[in-house]
């Protein structure tokens, strides 16, 4: 039996949630600091996308190389060294003074932000060896990622409203502080034992296959066609000759874990979760300011639920697993998340669209606590770093995926709906077509929940159906 963690091991944790927060708050808070720093430097409107895009495209891509870089040359080292690097660039991108200088930095920001998620999890794996108290911890873990991609956009109209554009980068530095000073006596030093030298081909396959998925999606999402559709098919195929590289050698990823069907089954779950959350927070955000007439800030507080939601579904699952199956809890909270999509298809009104909200996240909490328990409980401790990119990965695919697919399915409807123009509800002036706007917008939130219902729906079947498989350690979360 493995040995429980104590005091020191928890006040690890502790310090390990906080790049998980600042990571997840990078993410969402800066959308609404765009609008004043736009103005400031003068960003054009394709300067403003690469902005918001250049820190999530890197992280997407780089997030596979360090979670096996972590496993070679020590998760530790490698957290501190991205987490002093994440501080000293978000004091540069603070007091950037042009839209590139602004967007290169973003992009080093992604490079360390890579450094942070797989570290942190894969370092979980390490200080919880008994399978109760790591299924807690990631849990925590887990609270805190998806607290923070719901307080980013409430903590920066704070700063906003008392401070520069730039107090939205520097409030990381601080956290960052507390890591670089507390992390090398409570945070244990692991490396995979005889991990041989980076495959630099595969890093390079990935990087690029992952890379030009990601901005195919994305441009799909605005409207483009050719040059996403070229981007995902040379991803693809990239991506293709990445996975035959690995199963001859596995040097960044164990392809061969996808025989697990339990493992397998976790990581389709967690990409299409991220694609109906993603479409779900796309519609929302924009029916709330468009149709309701809310304020950034306002929307954003409005739209705490549905972070929040993740957060009370993560710190309950391990307490469902005292009276029911994992894979059983996962499947009851998947078609929780459906119950969400239906009150989404069905809203008319803000009461049913923050509840449609919550109700879909809170289900998803037994997804993203147990299932990703599963995931870095497949491998030996000496891979968990690249099991835990993997699942990352999953996440970030699946949002992207969500904001191209669902976004241009709610945009086709909205177009049918509303067929006399092509403008959002809130730049119609005329009042009879400002109405009908806010309907076909409408339409469009509910098609989307009916989507996130029959996904939803889908996913926890899946899971149901699923049979155990063996996995390679004894302390694996077991479906």
């Amino acid at each position: 039996m493995d040995k429980p963690a104590g005091r020191w091991e928890w006040l690890g944790l502790i310090v390990l949630v906080l790049p998980t927060l600042l990571v997840a708050m990078d993410m969402t808070s800066l959308f609404l600091a765009l609008p004043q720093l736009s103005a400031d430097l003068g960003a054009s409107a394709t300067e403003q996308l690469w902005i918001t895009d250049s820190y999530g495209f890197v992280v997407a891509g780089f997030v596979i190389t360090m979670g096996t870089l972590g496993d070679r040359i020590g998760r530790r080292r490698l957290l501190l060294a991205g987490g002093g690097a994440f501080a000293v660039l978000s004091v540069v991108a603070a007091f950037a003074t042009s839209p590139v200088m602004l967007i290169v930095v973003r992009g080093a920001l992604g490079v360390a932000g890579a450094t942070l998620m797989p570290s942190t999890l894969a370092l979980i794996t390490n200080m919880f060896r008994d399978e109760k108290q790591r299924g807690k911890a990631i849990s925590i873990w887990a609270t805190c990622q998806f607290a923070g991609g719901s307080a980013g956009p409430v903590l920066a109209g704070f700063l906003l409203q008392h401070f520069a554009w730039g107090s939205v980068f520097l409030v990381a530095v601080p956290a960052m502080g507390v890591l670089l000073l507390a992390g090398p006596f409570l945070l244990p030093e692991f490396r995979a034992p005889a991990a041989g030298r980076l495959d630099f081909a595969g890093v390079g396959l990935s990087l690029a296959a992952v890379l030009l998925i990601v901005f195919g999606l994305k441009q799909l999402a605005a409207g483009e066609l050719a040059v996403p559709l070229a981007a995902l098919v040379a991803g693809t195929a990239l991506g293709v000759v990445f996975a035959r590289r690995q199963l001859r050698t596995s040097s960044l990823l164990d392809l061969r874990l996808f025989r697990n069907r339990p493992f397998t089954a976790v990581l389709v779950a967690l990409v299409f979760a991220g694609v109906a959350m993603a479409g779900v927070g796309l519609l929302v955000t924009q029916y709330l300011q468009s149709v309701l007439g809310y304020s950034p800030l306002a929307s954003a507080l409005l739209f705490a639920p549905m972070g929040l939601g993740v957060a009370a579904g993560t710190m309950t699952a391990p307490s469902l697993t005292r009276r029911m199956t994992p894979a059983t809890a996962i499947a009851g909270g998947l078609a929780v998340s459906s119950l969400g999509g239906v009150l989404l298809a069905v809203t008319d009104g803000l009461p049913l669209v923050v509840l449609g909200i919550a109700v879909l996240t809170l289900g998803t909490g037994p997804l993203f606590a147990l299932g990703i328990g599963l995931v870095v409980g497949a491998v030996p401790p000496e891979r968990a770093g690249s099991a835990a990119s993997m699942a990352d990965t999953g996440n970030y695919l699946g949002g992207s995926l969500g904001l191209a697919l669902i976004g241009l399915t709610a945009t086709a409807v909205y177009h049918a709906a509303f067929p006399a123009g092509t403008t959002l509800a809130a730049d119609v002036t005329r009042p009879e077509l400002a109405s009908q706007a806010q309907e076909a917008f409408t339409a469009a939130l509910n098609v989307t929940g009916v989507i996130a219902a029959a996904l939803f729906a889908g996913l926890a079947l899946l899971v149901t159906t699923m049979r155990p498989a063996p996995v390679r350690e004894p302390e694996a979360v077991a479906l």
